[in-house]
């Protein structure tokens, strides 16, 4: 007993020497400190930092946090400073050490160093990574965080932050906010929605990642996301692209698909004047017209893009997208001899319609006339498996559509800028005697497997749409063998 007292007092006095040199120290000396406890006690539990500290582990901490305090605002040591409470706050069984910090305005003071323009990069890392503890500690803690304001404080760090590692740190608090946090889902939604404006081209590809994240979560859509994400299409940077037509194919799933579908259509014509003829030596003024007219092409070229990606992945919103004129829309695009990428785009997914409905390749060809459409037909390597094959004959040298725009003339570009076709849902129909398309007042859908298993083909139970006048017509399709001995 003796000896235990004994062996307690001592502790007891290297603990009080200890935070007496803390007091005691100035700021290079506790720099030291802080070093020398992270160095020491990185990865402790809270029984081990408490018998590290004779039982007074909260003596230490609450001098950390009233130092963080009273200079966080100036930056002293503060990423130090920072990591040191961590320690204590990401320990195993530290739920004592939370809610002692939490208590003295921990969480406030964490928010107000994100906001601080003159604090570097890294301190506010090690603060989102302190907020990321507090938000993986339960529901009421991230509660907490949004009931003061920390959402808005969380988005305005990713979208002004001048370090990917800080605006990806902030992208992992936020996706910790939407989950398991029912009462502030919300607010994180919308606050996620609010950074795709973002000038930052990370910001906006983090802010994407996590809205598909959250938009599962929240279920229902904001009606603003609409256009916030279509803006985003006008961006140079193809990862943001990426995730934006990413987010696109799954709110097409959600009530926005309409006006989602009505806008992608819309950004294929944009409402500048394209310069057919260029002079033979460009001026400045020319330069500077381009440059200004960019993002919308940009923005036209993504839409194409993503119309393609759209119609491939689901026949019915291609069909869709056929009463919202967007054959039309397509061929104005290829029309665009001010940007390729947009006529790149806009070949690779009209090919598409033309492929999957007939009536659209009817009208195409007639559109376009022979010559031009002659240009436009793909090579055999670029047709889908199963879907509708063009019947017009084709003479010439095979072509891909994608390069379509180095072959057309201004004239040609003029005729397709100025095309009014005009295909609309409903208008499919089958290729009859001859090779003319038979238009179809009623829809019926069959399976070609069996039909084609005769002659040995393969189409994985793929459907198709056809518009038939009769059985007799069914049966010339379902049955051509029997067709063919009729006529012998």
């Amino acid at each position: 007993m003796i000896m235990t007292s004994i062996k307690e007092q001592a502790a007891i006095s290297r603990l009080l020497s200890f935070l007496q040199d803390w007091d005691n120290a100035g700021k290079v000396s506790r720099s030291h400190i802080l070093n020398s406890f992270i160095e020491t006690n990185q990865g402790k539990t809270a029984p081990e930092l408490e018998q590290e500290f004779s039982q007074g582990a909260s003596l230490f901490l609450v001098r950390l946090t009233t130092w963080l305090r009273l200079t966080y605002m100036t930056g002293s040591c503060l990423e130090k400073l920072l990591r040191a409470i961590g320690i204590f706050l990401s320990s195993v069984n530290s739920n004592r050490y939370l809610i002692e910090f939490l208590e003295v305005g921990g969480v406030l003071t964490l928010l107000e160093i994100l906001g601080l323009e003159k604090i570097k990069e890294e301190d506010k890392k090690e603060s989102i990574k302190l907020l990321q503890v507090i938000a993986n500690s339960g529901r009421k803690y991230k509660e907490l965080i949004c009931e003061n304001y920390g959402v808005r404080s969380i988005a305005e760090c990713l979208a002004k932050s001048k370090s990917e590692e800080t605006q990806e740190e902030a992208q992992v608090l936020l996706d910790s906010l939407v989950h398991g946090n029912p009462k502030y889902q919300n607010q994180v939604y919308k606050g996620l929605i609010a950074l795709l404006p973002s000038a930052s081209p990370k910001a906006q590809q983090l802010s994407l990642q996590t809205l598909r994240t959250a938009q599962s979560i929240v279920g229902t859509t904001h009606p603003s996301i609409v256009d916030c994400v279509l803006n985003v299409l006008c961006t140079m940077h193809l990862e943001v692209q990426y995730e934006a037509i990413e987010l696109i194919k799954d709110l097409v799933n959600y009530e926005v698909c309409t006006a989602l579908l009505q806008g992608l259509v819309h950004l294929l014509i944009p409402s500048v004047k394209t310069n057919k003829l260029q002079p033979k030596i460009l001026n400045d003024s020319t330069v500077l017209q381009h440059t200004a007219n960019l993002p919308v092409f940009l923005q036209q070229a993504a839409a194409a893009k993503a119309i393609g990606v759209l119609a491939r992945a689901n026949t019915s919103l291609a069909e869709e997208m056929l009463h919202l004129r967007v054959v039309h829309s397509l061929m104005a695009a290829m029309g665009n001899t001010d940007h390729s990428n947009s006529q790149r785009q806009a070949s690779l997914t009209l090919e598409y319609f033309v492929q999957l409905f007939p009536l659209v390749e009817e009208h195409v060809r007639r559109s376009m006339g022979q010559k031009l459409y002659e240009l436009f037909l793909s090579s055999s390597k670029s047709r889908l498996p199963g879907a509708p094959q063009p019947g017009f004959p084709c003479s010439c040298p095979q072509n891909n559509p994608e390069d379509l725009y180095m072959k057309i003339d201004s004239i040609q570009a003029d005729i397709l800028a100025a095309n009014k076709v005009n295909v609309t849902k409903g208008e499919r129909g089958v290729k009859g005697p001859g090779g003319e398309v038979q238009p179809a007042p009623r829809l019926r859908l069959i399976s070609l497997s069996p039909a084609l298993h005769f002659s040995g083909l393969s189409f994985s139970g793929r459907r198709l749409y056809l518009g038939l006048h009769d059985q007799e017509q069914l049966d010339h399709f379902t049955h051509p063998q029997a067709d063919i001995e009729k006529k012998e």
